[in-house]
C-alpha cells in the first residue's frame, strides 16, 4: 500500500517514507536506518549490509537501530493479555515514536495507559484497522461528531461467521462452510477464535472503550457463537425470509454499559441481515441521530489501508 500510494502521498500530502525495519516471526529483528527495498521485503528478501548486518536483538534495539519515527503493530491477537502488541507500542511511543496498530489487544488491555503516553510524548496512539478494517469509526469520533453522547452500538463485525452462515444457507455442512470460508483466506486455520465469538466480543469491547469510555472486559461480553445453530433452522429462516447473522450489542444504561455477542434471527428488513460474506457493518444510535457504516466485501487491502491513513493522521494531521 505505501509502494502503491508513493506517488500521491508525495505530491498531495508532501510525506514521502523510507522502511527502516522489519520484523517477523520468520525474519526476527532487522533493521537499516537507510532503508530497505520494499519489493525485497514483500518478497521475503530483505538484504542487511555493513554495519547492520548483526541483527537486533530485541524490540527497543530494533526501534533504536532502526531510527523509528512510526511503528506499524500487526502481531496477532492475544485476547488473555494483548502481548507483545502492547509491549512494542510501549517501547515506540517511549522513543518518541508514532504508534499505529491493527491489533484489538492492546485496546482491550492497555488504552488508557497508551493513550496516554501518547499525549505525554506528543506522539499518536492510533488503531483505526482494528475494527471494520479502513472505514473511519474511531477517526469519526468524536472530532466528527461533537457534543454527542453515544448510547447504543449495533453491529455483525466479524466476517468469518457472515461466510459460513451464507454457506450453510446455500446448502453446504458447518464443516464445508468452514472450508470454504478458509479457502477464501478469511478464516483461519483454526477458526476458533471466530465461530465461539471471541473476535467479535472483542471488538464490540473495542469499541465500548473507546468510543464509549466506558472500561469493559472481555469477559463481562456475554459471549455465544455458532457452534450450536441448527442447520436446518438456518436454511428454513433463510426460506421464510430472515436470516442469522452473529450479531454485536453494546448498549448503555444508568448502571454502565451491557454488551452481548450472540446469533439473532434478523427480518430480511434489518440492514444486518442483507450482509453477504465478508461485508460487516455497524450502527451508532446517538442522542440526536443514528446512522450506519457498511464495509462490503473486504480483502487485505482495507486494513492496510486502515494503517496508511492512520500513518498519515499522525505524520501530518489532516
Amino acid at each position: 500500500m505505501l509502494v502503491a500510494k508513493e506517488a500521491d502521498l508525495r505530491h498531495r500530502y508532501d510525506v514521502t517514507w523510507r522502511l527502516t525495519g522489519v520484523a517477523s516471526r520468520r525474519s526476527g529483528w532487522l533493521a537499516d536506518p537507510r532503508g530497505f527495498n520494499p519489493r525485497d521485503l514483500l518478497e521475503g528478501h530483505p538484504v542487511l549490509h555493513g554495519p547492520h548486518a548483526v541483527p537486533p536483538r530485541d524490540v527497543r534495539e530494533w526501534l533504536d537501530c532502526a531510527q523509528a519515527d512510526v511503528l506499524f503493530e500487526a502481531t496477532s491477537l492475544n485476547t488473555d493479555t494483548g502481548q507483545p502488541a502492547i509491549d512494542h507500542l510501549r517501547a515506540a511511543l517511549e522513543r518518541g515514536a508514532h504508534a499505529i496498530s491493527a491489533n484489538k489487544g492492546p485496546i482491550l488491555h492497555a488504552w488508557s495507559e497508551l493513550s496516554a503516553l501518547a499525549r505525554e510524548k506528543g506522539k499518536r496512539f492510533l488503531h483505526e484497522s482494528t475494527v471494520m478494517d479502513g472505514v473511519p469509526i474511531f477517526s469519526l469520533f468524536p472530532a466528527g461528531l461533537p457534543a454527542t453522547d453515544l448510547r447504543a452500538i449495533a453491529g455483525v463485525l466479524n466476517s468469518t461467521t457472515n461466510v459460513v452462515l451464507t454457506e450453510i444457507e446455500k446448502g453446504r455442512s458447518f464443516d464445508e462452510a468452514v472450508r470454504h470460508a478458509q479457502s477464501l483466506g478469511i478464516a483461519e486455520t483454526d477458526p476458533t477464535h471466530d465461530l465461539d465469538g471471541w473476535d467479535a466480543a472483542v471488538k464490540i469491547a473495542s469499541l465500548v472503550i473507546v468510543l464509549m469510555g466506558v472500561p469493559l472486559r472481555i469477559d463481562q461480553v456475554r459471549r455465544t457463537g455458532i457452534r450450536e445453530l441448527n442447520l436446518e433452522k438456518i436454511r428454513s429462516a433463510r426460506a421464510a425470509g430472515m436470516r442469522y447473522k452473529l450479531v454485536c450489542r453494546a448498549t448503555r444504561h444508568a448502571h454502565g454499559v451491557e454488551a452481548v455477542v450472540q446469533p439473532e434471527l434478523l427480518p430480511l428488513s434489518d440492514p444486518l441481515a442483507q450482509l453477504e460474506g465478508a461485508s460487516s457493518a455497524v450502527r451508532f444510535d446517538l442522542d440526536v441521530f443514528s446512522f450506519s457504516l457498511v464495509e462490503h466485501q473486504p480483502g487485505i487491502e482495507a486494513t492496510a489501508y486502515g494503517l496508511l491513513a492512520d500513518f498519515l493522521r499522525a505524520v501530518r494531521p489532516l
